[in-house]
């Protein structure tokens, strides 16, 4: 099964090791634990299966980029506020792969492992393979594209940072604080 397209996110909790070292092995065992717990519960939702845990990750498969994109965002926004929580990244890749004994390869998979290497914490980065995929994003906001040198692939990788996009009454409080910013600028121009 490798002629089809299929759409890899992969996750990775952000200084785990120094939680480790820090707060203990139990409290880490814990913490990634229920980052399993968190992310299984999406899956279904986002038309997504788990394939492995990676440690302090997780490897999943989705068939929607679009879903897939939705789904890293979710994961990264659930997150985000719990207390003790290290940040999260997240990399997303579209391509062919091959299955094999109930796990998947190919260079697809190697560059959405690559991809959540280099986000930052709190991010989700996915290739413009992934973006163009996924077609209408609803909520979901595109950066612009940056090349990505990644290691051990040949081929800068052109990709996007994907956030969610502000509500109207999100949009209208950054509005207003832009304009008022604006406002004060003008103000300090004319004295």
């Amino acid at each position: 099964m490798s002629a089809r397209h299929h759409t890899f996110v992969f996750t990775d909790l952000v200084g785990f090791t120094t939680l480790a070292a820090e707060r203990g092995d139990d409290h880490a065992a814990e913490v990634a634990v229920e980052l399993y717990r968190r992310v299984r519960g999406l899956l279904s939702s986002h038309r997504a299966e788990e394939v492995k845990t990676l440690g302090d990750g997780l490897m999943l498969r989705c068939e929607d980029p679009a879903l897939a994109m939705q789904l890293g965002v979710r994961i990264v926004g659930d997150l985000r506020g719990l207390n003790g929580f290290p940040p999260l990244r997240v990399g997303i890749h579209t391509g062919p792969a091959a299955h094999r004994d109930g796990d998947w390869y190919g260079t697809t998979v190697n560059v959405a492992a690559r991809l959540c290497a280099a986000a930052g914490g709190g991010e989700v980065l996915a290739s413009e393979a992934t973006c163009e995929g996924a077609g209408r994003l609803g909520q979901l906001r595109l950066d612009e594209v940056r090349l990505h040198w990644l290691k051990n692939v040949t081929e800068p990788v052109h990709a996007r940072l994907v956030s969610h996009r502000p509500c109207g009454l999100e949009r209208l409080r950054a509005k207003r604080r832009s304009d008022f910013a604006c406002r004060l600028q003008a103000q300090a121009a004319r004295s």
